[in-house]
Parts: structure tokens; sequence; C-alpha cells
């Protein structure tokens, strides 16, 4: 199994090299590499910090959840964990899908919790993280909107329309999902004891779980959603930061574009950042390259005369630049380090 996650991941690699090639070849690769050789260092260093600032509030998140689910973890912990946690995503096909399971190793060994806690955890926080997205793109689509007619462009109207939807779909679902929570923890139940036992029997040295050893695990997994989503204070608390960590994120594509000396409305960046993170899902590893890619076509499709391809490939590569390696390259260090038995303790 781990040598076909690792041949998932070689592949995800690959294709994302060929769709960078292809969005260099679009925009022109003399003109790209024009473009980012005029890059303003103090503005790049300003993109740097915003995406540290990112990182920070969506530690905080973390931090949050922990606490409300009694995990004891610092806030110094819980953000190179969540570092830990943005690598995996970003090495992993299908982004935090993939990712989760082992971001809540990262979290079990690091502050020493049981693992379908630590899995509860960083699966609320991915999904809080979820609706400021949103609510912040009908805000910056409805600010756009009152200054560019949005009929202007079509591709504009279904960036808009996407948001809409999902803004209605999402909590729909969330909350037809918790009113059926029982029901669907007893599904989910049914349909993973018989898979966990078939692969438990074919791993050497570990013993295949009980049917009633696998429900108490699911059933804790509940337990803990259940726990998260009935703090209102904590659900307060992590939205926040989830939203201030968004913001960060959308200051820091603002600043890329001024880092290439191109003014352009920080409500555009509320809208394409949001919409584009969704492309995250995509079998690429962190969804490097679906990211960049629907960026750029968003960034085209709006009516900024002075942002040509080269100026918005060129602005995408320095945030996105920022966004994927930063924490890829602290977080490799974090997993390395926990990976290698030194661990770093619950009260670091």
């Amino acid at each position: 199994m781990a040598r076909e996650n690792v041949r998932a991941t070689i592949l995800g690699f690959l294709a994302t090299v060929g769709v960078f090639a292809l969005l260099f070849y679009f925009a022109g690769v003399d003109d790209l590499l024009d473009t980012l050789g005029m890059a303003d260092l103090g503005y790049v260093a300003l993109v740097v910090l915003a995406i540290f600032a990112w990182l920070g509030a969506w530690s905080l998140a973390l931090n949050t959840v922990l606490d409300v689910l009694g995990v004891d973890l610092s806030y110094f912990t819980s953000f190179l964990v969540f570092a830990g946690a943005t690598f995996s995503n970003n090495v992993t096909p299908f982004g935090q899908a993939g990712g989760e399971p082992v971001t809540a190793y990262l979290i079990s060994q690091a502050a020493d919790a049981e693992y379908e806690r630590s899995l509860a955890a960083i699966a609320s926080v991915d999904t809080l993280n979820f609706v400021p997205s949103i609510t912040i793109a009908l805000v910056g689509a409805g600010y756009f909107a009152t200054e560019v007619a949005l009929g202007a462009n079509e591709n504009l109207i279904l960036a808009f329309a996407a948001v809409v939807v999902l803004a209605l779909a999402v909590p729909t679902l969330v909350y037809v999902g918790w009113k059926r929570r029982y029901r669907l923890e007893s599904r989910v139940v049914d349909a993973l004891t018989p898979v966990i036992r078939s692969i438990a029997d074919w791993i050497p040295r570990v013993p295949v779980p009980t049917p009633e050893g696998i429900e108490r695990r699911i059933n804790g997994f509940f337990r803990a959603i259940e726990r998260v989503a009935s703090n209102p204070r904590g659900l307060a608390l992590a939205l926040g930061a989830s939203a201030t960590g968004w913001l960060c994120q959308m200051v820091a594509l603002w600043l890329a574009f001024g880092a290439i000396g191109v003014d352009v409305r920080l409500s555009i960046a509320l809208i394409v950042v949001p919409i584009a993170a969704i492309a995250g899902v995509t079998p690429l590893p962190g969804g490097a390259g679906g990211i960049e890619t629907v960026l750029v076509v968003l960034l085209l499709a709006a009516p900024l005369p002075q942002v040509t391809e080269p100026i918005a490939v060129a602005a995408v590569v320095i945030f996105r630049g920022a966004v994927y390696w930063i924490p890829t390259v602290l977080g490799g260090v974090v997993v390395a380090w926990i990976g290698s038995g030194i661990g770093i303790g619950a009260d670091s």
C-alpha cells in the first residue's frame, strides 16, 4: 500500500510539472522571466510575512479545536504540527482528503492523543476553514459588482454563480448531515468494518481489530466531531482565526501584484483565492498546478486591462510559491522530526 501511495505521488508531481509547463508556455517563458526579474524584493518579503501570518492564524484554529477536544498542545507546537499537516497535504494527491490521515498521525504523536480524536480535530478544522472562504468570496463579489458590471464577462458570471451555489449547498449538506449524523455513523461503521479488518489481515504484525473495537473507534471520532460542533465559543474563535488566515492569503496575492508594479483591487483577491482553492481537490499534490491555473483564468477574466498573461502568471507564481513552499519546507522538517521518533512534545 505504501508503494502504491508513493507511485500515486510521483505520478501526481509529474502531472503537476506538465500543467506548469503548459501554463508557462501560455504566458510566454521569456516575458514571464522578465516580469519576475523586475519583482520588488520588499514586496516579496511582505508576501512571505503574510503567508506566515496565514499559518499562524490557522494554527490558532487547530489549537482551539484541540483544546475543545481536551487535547493539551501549546500554540507553538500546534504551529509546527499545522505546518506538518500542510506538508502532508501538499505532497499527497487530492490535497486535504489525502493528507488528513497523515496529519491525524502527527497530532496523535505530538500530543499523545487518540488517533480518532486527532482525525476529528483536523477534519473539523478543514471543515471550518471552508465556511469563511465562501463568505469572504460573496462579500468580495458583491463589492466588485458595485464597481464593475459583471455582465461584461461570462467567466466572471460563472465564478460568481459558483460562489453562490457553494454558499447555499455546503451549509445545507452540513445541516442535513448533522441532523442524520447517527444514521450516517451507523452506515460508516457497517461500511468500514470489513474493509479495515481485511486490510489489517494483510499487514504483518498488526492484529486484526474486532468489529466492536472498530465501532468504538468510529464512535469516538463522531463524538469528537459532535463535541466541537456543540461548543459555540470554540467555534467562534476557530472561525475567526480561519477568516483571518484567508484574509492573509488574499492580501498576499494583492501584494504579489504590487511586487511586479501592478495595482489591482483587493476585492479581486477576495473572489479568486477561495474559488481557486477548490481546485485543491484535484489528484495533483496539494492542488499544485490546478490552483495556479484557476487563479490565472479568473484573473484574466476580470476586467483588468493591465493584467496580461505574463503578469497574471508572474503574480500567481510569487503568491503560490510562498503559499506552497514555505509550509512544505517547514512542515517537511517537522514530519521528519516526528518520524525519527524524537517528537516535539505536548508541552513544547
